[in-house]
């Protein structure tokens, strides 16, 4: 049983965004085989690419299916900084769903003062850079201004090379860990006991101001399934301490596209829009900046760090970093090929159900209008849009409908106007009051709708309804979870036997 509801939730392709200026094709070179920055790499320009010369120690050979794996196509290099910013979950300081203000019940949580911290939190989150100087931010164009607190979208192809030049601005060690693709010890970005020493060790945590290059292959096991569309994600995250470094923010996506199905990019051919959201409770009580943020924000006296109500302040049921629908606005026009990237993250109590109001996805050959992630799960539907006008877009999970994981996507019509039933999107629509700030407290060299265009809150268990808290328990989702994913993975099971002859 575990098995299958393990392969259900598993099945499906990943997360993904639309590409950055700074993941534009590299024609040249890699890293040297430890991915360690050479004297080339630090300065943006390339080497030979690794594997040119087979038997050598820039040799990169993966076994699957029998096959060695040798990279042949493109090198794309991006660049990638961690810095300590400013995020506000509620930008524009109120319920964007319901278009009023918050309910004294919410503001119980999201207001600071005596010990609440409220809904701004000192965050580290990785962010795209132009070039390895890493002084010019990429600019996010506007549509994808509600990606939010996610770290730069890599685009590869089957056969690639990627390669991260990594910069640590934040004061606490990471890394970029990949999921998915091809890599040595030296690019792995995780620490623990493997019986590697000297190069081998520099990925795994890089310290304040240090550099690193990762290099990762793309074989074709990185790619989509035979049962996939043209592309797949996989998330990449700090992995120095895994727990406490994606509570701080460190994550983002790469979308894999099948050899020969990508553009110039590596985004998909056949793809119109491409969407990535995060499904997260984000627990502030687990990130490193937590003491800085109580004194930052917050007001004396300060509780005990166990005082569950305090912890329970201190998480916030977000989509992207949002919550209460106050990110950017999703959009994409009617009879669009539009694929979404959904993903889950965090603890036992992150089993998650998106749902779309309005149109209905394509998951795992399936037609559905909802789907099921768990913590470090991937999934790809594919969409058509036919009805125009603003629908709902959350978690149906109870606790986490109620304690603001929910935001809103606009169909528009064919010619990129709003139907006559859109309405007003609300200031949340448009980004109004966003705005990231270094954790210093100046304004962030980047635009609206760059990466980092606003920047959330804390707000754990968020109240539910008249004259009570909610308070997340697992204990009840799990059965109806796990119920409804085996019935999927059996359905699945069912059709492909009919269809595989």
């Amino acid at each position: 049983m575990l098995v299958l509801l393990l392969a259900t939730v598993t099945a499906g392709p990943a997360v993904g965004d639309t590409p950055s200026a700074h993941g534009a094709p590299d024609s040249h070179g890699a890293p040297d085989a430890h991915g360690a920055p050479d004297a080339h790499g630090a300065h943006g320009t390339d080497g030979p690419a690794p594997g040119a010369q087979a038997g050598t120690a820039g040799s990169y050979w993966n076994d699957v299916a029998g096959e060695p794996f040798h990279p042949t196509g493109r090198v794309r290099t991006y660049y990638i900084g961690a810095d300590e910013v400013v995020w506000n979950y509620a930008p524009d300081d109120r319920n964007d769903i319901t278009g009023q203000p918050f309910s004294p019940q919410e503001k119980t949580f999201l207001e600071s003062g005596p010990g609440r911290i409220g809904m701004r939190y000192v965050k580290c989150l990785y962010r795209g850079y132009t070039d390895a100087g890493f002084t010019t931010l990429v600019s996010r164009p506007p549509q994808d201004a509600y990606l939010g607190l996610l770290g730069p979208t890599i685009h590869a192809e089957v056969g690639d090379t990627i390669k991260v030049v990594f910069r640590n601005g934040c004061r606490i060690p990471d890394s970029v860990h990949p999921h998915g693709v091809f890599y040595t010890k030296a690019s792995e970005g995780a620490p623990y006991a493997d019986n590697t020493s000297g190069v081998d060790k520099y990925d795994d945590a890089v310290p304040t101001g240090g550099r690193h290059t990762y290099t990762w292959l793309v074989p074709d096991r990185a790619g989509p399934g035979p049962h996939d569309g043209s592309s797949v994600m996989w998330m990449y995250h700090s992995h120095t301490q895994e727990v406490s470094d994606t509570a701080a923010g460190l994550m983002g996506t790469m979308v894999i596209t099948g050899k020969g199905l990508g553009r110039p990019d590596g985004s998909p051919k056949d793809v119109d829009r491409e969407i990535v959201a995060l499904f997260e409770i984000m627990d502030e009580n687990r990130s490193p900046y937590l003491e800085e943020n109580l004194r930052r924000f917050a007001q004396p006296p300060y509780p005990p760090r166990d005082d569950a109500n305090f912890t329970r302040s201190n998480r916030r049921l977000a989509i992207n970093g949002y919550i209460f629908g106050n990110g950017p606005m999703i959009t994409m026009r009617k009879g669009e090929h539009v694929r979404w990237y959904v993903m889950g993250m965090g603890g036992e109590q992150d089993l998650h159900t998106p749902h779309w109001h309005g149109n209905s996805v394509l998951w795992s050959g399936m037609r559905m209008d909802t789907v099921p992630l768990l913590p470090a799960t991937m999934a790809t539907a594919d969409m058509v849009p036919d009805d125009v006008g603003t629908w709902l877009f959350h978690c149906h999970v109870n606790e986490h409908l109620l304690g603001g994981m929910i935001t809103r996507y606009q169909v528009l019509t064919p010619d990129g106007k709003p139907g006559p039933s859109s309405g007003s999107a609300g200031s949340g629509a448009a980004g109004a009051g966003t705005g990231a700030t270094s954790s210093s407290g100046s304004a962030s060299a980047a635009s609206a709708g760059s990466p980092s265009t606003k920047m959330p809150i804390p707000a754990g268990g968020v109240p539910a309804g008249e004259g009570g808290t909610a308070h997340p328990s697992p204990f009840p989702i799990v059965p109806v979870l796990i119920v409804f994913m085996m019935a999927l993975g059996a359905r699945r099971l069912v059709v492909r036997r009919r269809t595989t002859p």
